[in-house]
């Protein structure tokens, strides 16, 4: 939605300014300009091998604010909405044995393209076919016990930060180094 905007003329172009509202909301998840959010899960098996705190800082390194984090030993009903797309496939129940069997770590995480960077860094479902430098890539083996999970896209997201979290386990703050991740236009 454009609000407002002006054009400024720069070496014969014109360069059109646009006034986007500072907030957006989906699903109940504030979305601001600086960035969108995405869900990320550490799975049983990332707790297992105590790596929660080197994926975390991944995320962090790259300049992601961690907005809200739960960790949990979640009831086996939760994976039926959670894997939805997945129930009735053959690998499902094995699927979810595996992941009430023991607890997980679930986070959101804000920042510019946060849903494809985060999916990035996490690597493809299958290990084997993970980049080395990636997640998955650097921790995993088996496609069965694949560490980590992220949002595939923005509606995915939304419905998994929902599942997971309410509008109050949000914590809403700025970094002191927003300036420096994104630039003086996000003042």
């Amino acid at each position: 939605m454009i609000t407002g905007g002006f054009a400024l003329p720069i070496r014969h172009v014109n360069l059109i300014i646009i006034d986007i509202p500072l907030h957006v909301f989906q699903k109940g998840h504030v979305i601001s300009r600086d960035g969108e959010r995405t869900f990320v899960m550490i799975k049983p098996d990332g707790v297992q091998r105590g790596s929660v705190g080197d994926i975390l800082q991944r995320f962090e390194r790259k300049g992601f604010k961690l907005v809200a984090m739960k960790f949990v030993y979640p009831p086996a009903d939760i994976w039926d909405e959670h894997y939805s797309d997945h129930v009735g496939k053959p690998f499902f129940p094995s699927l979810k044995t595996f992941m009430t069997s023991g607890p997980v770590c679930v986070t959101i995480w804000q920042g510019a393209h946060a849903v494809d960077t985060c999916r990035n860094m996490v690597g493809d479902t299958d290990p084997w076919d993970a980049s080395p430098g990636s997640i998955r890539g650097d921790f995993c083996v088996n496609i069965g016990r694949n560490v980590c999970m992220a949002s595939e896209n923005p509606e995915k997201a939304a419905k998994q930060m929902d599942l997971w979290f309410t509008k109050e386990d949000l914590i809403n703050y700025e970094l002191c180094t927003k300036n420096v991740l994104y630039g003086e236009e996000y003042e």
